[in-house]
């Protein structure tokens, strides 16, 4: 049973949470307000994570049990501290004005908003249609055991310390890896995303009896590992950093550091143990921001390739 509405102080704001006592994640017992108190304890974390880039937000207005909505646009009736960021479809002549987080108390809102999962774009608000987030994004097929997934990290850090660049990794709530590279925002969506392919075909040849980068999801190696290149495509997302997952277990895409991968288990990471882990170890992605690395160097490679015959596959323009 839903108790009355609470209000939680953030910041310089009170935020009014309707239905605290709503169950979101059975398995645990977890409730909305269980939820609104996990993203407190990280909010450094998530704020950094999100910070000025449109976001798209995972509702779950009755809970894990009931219908998953994928929300781009801000109702009418949201708070006037809360910011926007506008987001194009050229393809479809229209606009989105996406959640543009910029301090705890927009995530809380969200939260009230029935939202368990965060997906940022790799953008920013200062110009949306130039990335600073590189993603390599480990996502095994459905035989492909986690331990593959641990295997090929070190390949993916061998290449990325050849090329001088610093990957913060974390978990994706799931069974897979992400790998996040920060980039000087100079290129475009279709350049980042062949940029990210021409690394993902060098962890392939590396490694070509574990990874795949094969375009059509039906004609994959089933126990094969996916380096998913398109992740960086316009308008794709993933869960961010500290972003719970709306799943039974209510895991969490975990900031982890390298050594941490050979022992990780990413179930471990849940709304119940991440926020001590944080009180801890603080936000292990804080430095993410220091260095903003070139592309230059893959964009070379992928001409390479692509001189070579290998195409790079469209995606549908947004």
């Amino acid at each position: 049973m839903a108790g009355k509405a609470t209000v939680i102080e953030v910041g310089d704001h009170d935020v009014r949470v309707s239905n605290p006592d709503r169950i979101y994640f059975p398995e645990l017992g977890a409730t909305k307000l269980d939820l609104v108190e996990y993203y407190l304890a990280v909010s450094d974390g998530i704020v950094r994570a999100l910070r000025e880039r449109p976001c798209m937000l995972h509702r779950f207005p009755d809970g894990l049990a009931g219908e998953k909505v994928h929300q781009k646009r801000v109702p009418n009736g949201a708070p006037p501290w809360l910011e926007t960021v506008r987001v194009t479809f050229p393809r479809y002549h229209r606009h989105a004005d996406e959640l543009c987080v910029t301090k705890p108390a927009d995530v809380i809102w969200a939260v009230q908003m029935s939202t368990v999962e965060f997906h940022p774009w790799n953008s920013r608000r200062a110009d949306t249609e130039r990335p600073d987030e590189w993603r390599i994004d480990l996502d095994p097929m459905p035989d492909c055991p986690f331990g593959t997934v641990q295997k090929i990290a070190p390949v993916v850090r061998e290449v990325l310390d050849e090329l001088g660049m610093v990957g913060f990794p974390k978990t994706s709530g799931g069974r897979g890896l992400h790998i996040y590279v920060r980039i000087e925002p100079r290129w475009g969506f279709a350049d980042v995303r062949r940029a990210a392919l021409a690394f993902a075909r060098e962890v392939e040849r590396r490694a070509p009896e574990d990874v795949t980068t094969t375009w059509w999801r039906k004609d994959r190696d089933p126990k094969a590992l996916f380096i998913d290149y398109n992740q960086n495509a316009r308008d794709h997302t993933i869960a961010s950093a500290y972003s719970v997952r709306g799943v039974p277990q209510a895991t969490v895409s975990t900031p982890i550091t390298w050594d941490e991968i050979p022992d990780v288990d990413p179930r471990a990471f849940t709304i119940r143990t991440v926020p001590a882990r944080f009180a801890e170890l603080g936000d292990l992605h804080a430095a993410i921001d220091d260095t903003h690395h070139s592309l230059a160097t893959l964009l070379d490679w992928a001409e390479r390739d692509e001189q070579a015959g290998l195409e790079t596959p469209e995606v549908p323009k947004t």
